[in-house]
């Protein structure tokens, strides 16, 4: 998540001609409109045999999504999050200990939740999705869209979208390691770079080539490995992907920074689902109001009693799987959540100067009073 441009800054996506599906265009400018009518616009999405119901979810996101942030988006409404991408390597060989619990950890109040894998060698991929299914998830997603430096440097990730056979071999693998019950999904970007002459032809290959290796559905960034999370995200290409997918299930990804953008892809692009990242750290209630807005309905606001209320949940439940980890966590999330503060700049200040538990639960005393 390093590099990338503050919610405010950046560019809106690339978005020309007619949307997939009209009918939802108006409910993404907030518009209250005939919630029967609004139903029959969308269709609740499953993932295989794994039903989700809303097609908002939360994407894997390195660095937070964590079993708290994730038991946090569920109880407000996420019907399915992902866990932070985990190399294959350090899943086979991570012990029993409080690393793992922070790492492989599945509460039975976050089912269905997705673990998503990285790697270079697909021989390693298969014990890694085992052991993924034996912690709990319900879902194994393959991860070939990770642009950061050390993925790209070790082989992994986004460096796949340069390799069809390897990436497709990866997905084979993971496919016959896993029981048939449980669904292997795949996330991409839309190639390695616009100036690579290969790279549309390389992403087509690997997206066709995982559905007919069992894959039960692709998510599909809207940037390229070389944009990382910089430029505007092309919700064009999003649309002739799932135009040129027809039934099989196609969730985007990329500027999805409020409800109304998740509602807004969906109009425009046709996809079946939407996965959101940045947007959903600190501010859970996304999905709450991407609900309200697709059945045509107000989205709920959170007043200050009801964000304190959140964030002193995701504090408890960081403090009972990580208790040495947990201030520090929690300043990370603090400083994000204060972006729907009135007082954004001062309470953000404050909670990058807590170091403690007990200086977080001060600043919520002091700038989240009843």
């Amino acid at each position: 998540m390093t590099n990338a441009p503050r919610l405010d800054e950046a560019p809106p996506p690339v978005r020309t001609g007619a949307p997939a599906n009209p009918a939802l265009l108006a409910a993404a400018t907030g518009a209250t409109l005939d919630g029967a009518a609004l139903a029959r616009a969308w269709r609740p999405l499953a993932i295989g045999g794994v039903a989700i119901g809303l097609p908002v979810v939360q994407a894997a996101l390195s660095g937070y999504s964590d079993g708290p942030m994730r038991r946090v988006a569920r109880a407000l409404g996420a019907p399915y999050t992902l866990g932070e991408v985990v190399i294959d390597r350090f899943v086979t060989r991570l012990k029993n200990t409080t690393r793992a619990a922070r790492h492989l950890g599945v509460s039975d109040d976050e089912h269905p939740v997705g673990g998503q894998l990285m790697g270079s060698d697909p021989d390693d991929f298969a014990p890694a999705a085992r052991r993924l299914v034996e912690a709990g998830f319900d879902v194994i997603d393959v991860n070939f869209g990770c642009p950061v430096k050390s993925a790209m440097g070790g082989c992994r990730g986004g460096f796949h979208l340069g390799q069809p056979e390897v990436a497709l071999e990866i997905v084979a693998r993971v496919r016959e390691a896993v029981p048939a019950h449980v669904p292997v999904t795949v996330k991409m970007r839309r190639g390695i770079d616009d100036g690579d002459a290969r790279s549309r032809e390389h992403f087509f290959a690997i997206f066709d080539g995982a559905f007919a290796r069992g894959a039960a559905a692709v998510t599909v960034h809207g940037r390229t490995v070389a944009q990382r999370y910089v430029g505007p995200s092309d919700w064009d290409f999003l649309r002739e992907v799932k135009r040129h997918a027809g039934a099989r299930t196609v969730l985007g990804s990329g500027d999805l920074f409020d409800a109304r953008d998740c509602v807004a892809m969906l109009a425009h692009t046709g996809v079946d689902g939407v996965s959101v990242a940045r947007g959903a750290i600190g501010n859970p209630w996304i999905f709450a109001q991407a609900r309200a807005l697709l059945e045509g309905r107000a989205p709920p606001v959170p007043d200050l009693v009801e964000q304190r209320r959140v964030l002193a949940l995701h504090r408890a439940l960081c403090a009972e799987v990580d208790p040495s980890g947990a201030a520090s966590t929690m300043r990370m999330f603090g400083i994000k959540f204060a972006r729907l503060h009135p007082h954004e700049i001062s309470v953000r200040d404050a909670f990058a100067a807590a170091r403690t538990l007990s200086g977080f639960d001060a600043v919520l005393a002091e700038w989240y009073a009843d």
